[in-house]
């Protein structure tokens, strides 16, 4: 087993690489070192030939409850560090925690209980197949701090969803349930035993031909929207810079964390 920076487990045995965020005191809310650790997980994946599925899961009461606001915004190095990239087009630091699930050649499950929240759902939508515990609850919550999603989740969005229905929940921050989310395609199964049915479907697909499902991967993947979308990493990073530029999401932050302040 690998352990990173101490917020994530990579274990791999029979073609599974199961990966857990382990960080259940803060219910695997996302730090600097965490969305590092997440990355660096993935690198370890792809450099391994031998893995066959990805499992992605979450230790404690939850799968992750979004961004650990506290430590986040106490040192503004740490948003750019998140946000900065060399080139437009691809993708920075949050947006890798979503977009290097995509990138693996091979199929990526994402098994989500408890709260699935703000970046825990930009995670999972990285995945090819999310399975839910019923008791879940999903939400795009970003908005609830004056921000918007940022994190690659879009690329997966305009795939599952109408428009319409993306935007109200990015737009509102508002909680779903597992089977909520299921009608509304954000998840793919609503499972009494994720860790179970993870488990068959891994099982499943390592029965069929590798090369056979890696390809459909990545033929639906760049068949599905016609490209990979880019454009849409370059706009969400700018959008989100133009955002957190301006006073109101500061009010957002403040209001969030406590303070009474309306917006002006």
């Amino acid at each position: 087993m690998s352990s990173f920076r101490q917020r994530v487990e990579l274990q791999i045995s029979g073609g599974i690489a199961r990966v857990l965020l382990n960080r259940p005191d803060k219910r695997n809310a996302l730090d600097l070192d965490m969305f590092r650790a997440i990355v660096d997980a993935q690198k370890a994946i792809a450099r391994n030939k031998n893995v066959r599925v990805v499992i992605v899961s979450g230790a404690g009461a939850d799968f992750c409850s979004g961004l650990d606001v506290k430590s986040m915004f106490k040192n503004k190095n740490n948003s750019l560090k998140l946000l900065w990239k060399w080139w437009p087009w691809n993708p920075n630091l949050a947006q890798r925690v979503n977009v290097g699930w995509r990138r693996l050649k091979m199929p990526v499950i994402a098994c989500l209980h408890g709260n699935c929240w703000g970046g825990g759902l930009q995670i999972a939508l990285g995945a090819d197949f999310r399975l839910a515990d019923p008791a879940a609850s999903l939400s795009i919550m970003e908005g609830k701090w004056g921000l918007i999603p940022d994190m690659g989740g879009t690329l997966s969005l305009r795939e599952l969803m109408p428009r319409d229905q993306a935007m109200r929940l990015a737009m509102t921050a508002e909680l779903v349930t597992a089977e909520q989310a299921l009608t509304l395609g954000l998840v793919t199964l609503v499972c009494q035993d994720v860790n179970a049915a993870s488990q068959q479907l891994a099982q499943t697909l390592i029965e069929r031909s590798p090369d056979a499902v890696n390809m459909v991967k990545r033929l639906y993947n760049k068949s599905w929207e016609g490209s990979e979308g880019n454009d849409a990493l370059a706009r969400e990073t700018l959008y989100q810079v133009k955002v957190m530029a301006g006073k109101n999401q500061r009010i957002a932050v403040k209001r969030q964390l406590g303070e009474d302040i309306p917006y002006q």
